[in-house]
């Protein structure tokens, strides 16, 4: 399993389908309209924004989407009002799981969530009491196929990656969330494609799960990630080849 164990890195090896495009446009435009109304229109000087409109890009978004999103968050457009929230929760077998909402309803959201932990064996914690157990890093994730890996190594420690992992068809480039951007842009700049790029919550630890304890998780992060409310999904589940045959 991938080093920094992301919900998509479990979907990945599971073999199991994306998100139906609508909902991946739905949480797409959410982050637009929420880095907007935070930071400013203009995807230059605001790099949250400028992310998610790359983001939105890769996925084939229209600009039409993306340029309302933005007007929303702005305040140009009347639109919804988003609160973002981080529930912290433990799954079967004790795995550490952090689910970053955006929403407009905190009371529906809180429900939601803690109904899914219940349902799945696991329960939503506290405040606090797994966030510590991850970094707050960033990630830029690139095929291996793409590129050479001393020309990925030299161009990302030379802009001040903190390290690059092989992660078996990928390279993963770890930065600190400062130094994210001029990575991004020199790997870029290098004529490297990146397949994806995002400030994410990478576990300091790893906890390996087995037999049922493995299936109840996935089925905890399955339908968590089905959840209107819910925008990304962390883990220090370490999800063995097999545990999923």
């Amino acid at each position: 399993m991938s080093g920094h164990n992301k919900w998509s890195s479990i979907k990945h090896k599971k073999g199991a389908a994306d998100a139906k495009r609508g909902k991946v446009f739905s949480r797409l435009i959410k982050e637009i309209t929420v880095a907007a109304r935070m930071g400013g229109g203009d995807p230059n000087s605001n790099p949250r924004l400028r992310s998610a409109i790359a983001a939105a890009k890769s996925e084939n978004m229209p600009k039409d989407n993306m340029e309302r999103a933005v007007k929303k968050g702005t305040g140009e457009l009347e639109g919804v009002n988003y609160e973002e929230i981080i529930y912290e929760g433990y799954a079967p077998g004790g795995a550490a799981v952090l689910v970053e909402c955006l929403t407009d309803n905190k009371n529906r959201a809180v429900a939601d969530v803690r109904h899914l932990f219940n349902k799945s064996g696991g329960n939503l914690g506290e405040n606090g009491c797994v966030a510590w157990m991850f970094d707050k890093k960033g990630l830029i994730v690139i095929q291996k196929s793409a590129v050479d890996e001393d020309q990925l190594m030299e161009v990302a420690i030379d802009a001040g990656a903190e390290d690059v992992n092989d992660e078996g068809d990928s390279f993963e480039v770890i930065t600190t969330t400062g130094d994210f951007e001029a990575v991004k842009e020199a790997i870029e700049k290098a004529s490297i494609p990146i397949e994806m790029s995002e400030i994410s919550m990478i576990p300091q630890n790893m906890l390996t799960l087995q037999g049922k304890e493995a299936e109840q998780t996935v089925r905890l992060m399955e339908a968590l990630e089905d959840c209107d409310d819910v925008q990304k999904l962390y883990t220090n589940a370490d999800i063995p080849d097999d545990a999923l045959a």
